[in-house]
């Protein structure tokens, strides 16, 4: 390790930034998508240093969020807690990553224990760091430590050298912050472009439920903008690490920067899903005028839109809150890719925005989003039918740091306490935290940026919440856990599941808690009745979260897969798959790595890593069976309220289904039927769903599947064969 003085951008204020170590390393290009070597940085003993990814490591983990567990695994210890200096973030880039001809392909993966629920969680997440560092010379960045002050951690991908640098002044909130990054480490206006960042808002440090904003310069607008890696509580690990932001400067991007072995492949499979992004989105789902925010409308149509801490499926008022008045609030007519060459352009942003709450009341802001999520967590979901307070609760999650989704289903949760009469105004501090409240929860969340009073309270979580509730106010611990939307302590993605039971399998049986991003199956399920059996659920449990499971290995976004299919799609044997998509994936790999896999050996990549992370959470204390299983909530309705809101549905399913007459029984009798069914049902699905993953039945991982996918290594299986695999 060698000390230097810094040497990149504006010389007085990075001269007010006194060095703590630096490092030196040799530029070398990336070789078929990968630099072989790790960057190390630990910010309590200021050790910066580099080493190789063994063979046997990039075979069976390929990249990005496999990197990220196995470094993890090497990391922790079955004792180790989110907030010990052991605790990793480590941030990976797939060997797709960063290529420039196929969009969505600029995502980073992070990978952490998880405050909220203490196995690792993994976050896919757009912005230019991911790609810049890759550019940089290293295949992952693991961040681990705690340092003694705020520290900026900063890599300077042309020079060669990393440097731990003091904090300065700058603000804490990752709006001002991102610029203060590009203000102090380019070296000009043209420079900005080369300059991203990583950072966690105020509110991270005062949650559970921080996330990390990763920062890409769009020159159009002469502003540094924000993708979060939103689930976990990663910004929070970030901020109790005592490290400010990591900034990675690199120019020279082209798009041969990733060395591919057959580079017109890539152009030609690209040039293929350009044109039909141009041709069909308009007409499939407006990624391009709204991103994601187009669902809310189709969500609550099918009446699967989130309302009153997912009570209900639908509000009379959503189309307040629909895609057409975000449409009308986000300036159209500029290019919106969070990395070069996404024609998909989902990452939509509104600009002069006037904010009329909080610490920056009366600024005019950009704000990044709406995403869907956010539409549904913090709009129908706490009961706010207001697209403008929508998003300036979306700007203030993201400036604080906080997860959107976190916070959409932990306001609600509050919501329906109050409603019960478990919290009132002595309890929140004054805070009246009614449905629809916008003032409150404004004000909730601006008590979690400052780190006051009930903001604190609900800054834990879900999962602790209900803890408190039941410990401090006398609170019924069975209510909470039926209406406390979370599982293994994440709280619950914005889609109302109760319909469809391969959905509540989807979400629960996720290994990292409930996110939508291992499997969405609530059309297949429900709408189109494509998986009616047992068997073809497990089937499609199996599938689609190692599909899936995929783009985290690459760095590669999803939307492109399936939020814009080829014209022809509809007519396929598996359409719900997009079989010409994945040959796309199986092509652009092949021809970046110069390997020879197929559509099977893609899933097997995936499974390897996926059953990995299942050991790996196993070994940190959760993982088995009860972790899978829902609140009741998401199953069916806990109250009369509900049931009696879709009587005649419920009615039917009783008579059909279950066998049980419904005429003149009483509602609570006709719940109490009805929830024996579906908890029965789920309990056959967690049967056939761990019989077809190979695993026992108490959800362990079998020594022959570890076996069968070559990672069957000592300290692997140990975990499993103590737990009866």
């Amino acid at each position: 390790m060698s000390r230097e003085t810094p040497a990149a951008g504006n010389g007085d204020l990075v001269a007010g930034h006194a060095l703590l170590a630096g490092f030196r390393y040799e530029t070398r290009p990336v070789v078929r998508g990968y630099n072989d070597r790790v960057l190390c940085v630990d910010v309590g003993t200021l050790e910066i240093s580099e080493k190789p990814v063994p063979g046997e490591m990039k075979a069976k983990f390929t990249g990005g969020k496999g990197y990220g567990m196995r470094l993890l695994w090497d990391a922790v210890k079955p004792e180790t807690k989110w907030n010990d200096p052991e605790n990793e973030i480590v941030i990976g880039m797939g060997p797709v990553c960063g290529n420039t001809n196929y969009p969505g392909s600029g995502k980073s993966l992070v990978v952490s224990l998880s405050p909220l629920t203490g196995v690792p969680i993994d976050c896919n997440v757009g912005g230019y760091f991911g790609p810049y560092l890759k550019f940089s010379g290293f295949d992952a960045l693991e961040l681990r430590g705690r340092a003694k002050s705020d520290v900026i951690v900063y890599i300077s991908g042309n020079e060669g050298t990393v440097q731990i640098l003091e904090a300065g002044d700058e603000s804490q909130d990752s709006h001002l912050l991102a610029e203060n990054m590009v203000e102090i480490f380019a070296r000009d206006e043209k420079d900005r472009q080369h300059v991203s960042s990583v950072s966690a808002g105020s509110g991270a440090g005062n949650t559970l439920i921080g996330c990390l904003n990763f920062s890409f310069y769009d020159p159009r607008r002469k502003v540094a903008r924000l993708k979060q890696a939103g689930r976990g509580g990663i910004g929070t690990v970030f901020r109790d690490k005592r490290i400010k932001a990591v900034v990675v400067r690199y120019e020279g991007l082209s798009s041969s920067s990733n060395n591919p072995a057959d580079l017109p492949v890539i152009q030609k499979t690209g040039l293929k899903l350009h044109r039909e992004i141009i041709a069909h989105d308009d007409e499939q789902c407006r990624m391009r005028e709204i991103g994601t925010a187009h669902l809310v409308e189709v969500m609550n149509d099918y009446d699967l839109l989130p309302t009153h801490n997912f009570k209900f499926g639908s509000h009379p008022d959503a189309g307040k809150i629909d895609s057409h008045h975000f449409s009308a609030m986000v300036t159209h007519g500029l290019p919106d890719g969070c990395w070069f060459g996404c024609t998909l352009a989902c990452a939509k942003a509104a600009d002069g925005f006037e904010l009329t709450t909080g610490p920056y009341k009366g600024s005019k802001v950009t704000v990044d989003g709406p995403e869907y999520e956010t539409v549904a967590g913090c709009g129908s979901n706490i009961g706010i039918l207001d697209a403008r307070t929508v998003m300036e609760i979306n700007f203030y999650c993201d400036t604080y740091g906080i997860d959107t989704i976190s916070f959409g289903t932990l306001t609600a949760f509050c919501m329906e306490c109050w409603e019960k009469g478990i919290l009132n105004a002595d309890r929140t501090g004054g805070l009246e935290l009614t449905w629809g409240n916008s003032d409150a929860v404004l004000e909730m969340l601006h008590r979690m940026g400052r780190g006051e009073g009930f903001g604190l309270t609900a800054g834990q979580g879900v999962r602790r919440m209900k803890a408190i509730f039941a410990r401090e106010y006398g609170a019924d611990p069975k209510l909470l856990q039926d209406i406390g939307c979370e599982c293994k302590g994440l709280e619950y993605s914005q889609y109302v599941s109760k319909e469809s039971l391969a959905q509540q399998g989807g979400y629960s049986m996720a290994l990292k808690g409930p996110q939508h991003d291992e499997a969405w199956l609530i059309f297949m399920d429900m709408v189109n009745n494509h998986i009616p059996t047992f068997e073809a659920k497990a089937e499609a449990l199996y599938y689609f979260p190692m599909f899936r499971t995929w783009f985290g290995l690459q760095g590669l976004c999803k939307l492109p897969w399936n939020d814009i299919e080829p014209a022809d799609n509809a007519g396929t044997s598996e359409p719900a798959k997009v079989p010409e998509h994945v040959q796309n994936y199986v092509d652009i790999f092949n021809a970046v790595t110069g390997r020879s896999i197929d559509k099977d050996e893609l899933i097997r990549q995936s499974a390897r890593v996926y059953n990995f992370q299942k050991v790996l959470c196993l070994r940190m204390g959760r993982g088995r069976r009860a972790d899978d299983r829902p609140p009741y909530r998401m199953m069916g309705p806990v109250t009369v309220e509900e049931y009696e809101s879709r009587a005649e549905r419920y009615d039917k399913q009783l008579l059909e289904q279950v066998g049980f007459d419904p005429s003149g029984r009483t509602s609570e009798e006709k719940l109490e039927a009805l929830r024996k069914y579906r908890e029965d049902r789920y309990e056959k699905l967690l049967d056939a769903v761990y019989k077809r993953k190979g695993w026992t039945p108490a959800g362990i991982p079998k020594v022959e599947t570890l076996k069968d996918l070559g990672i069957d290594y000592p300290e692997v299986v140990e975990v499993v064969k103590a737990l009866g695999g």
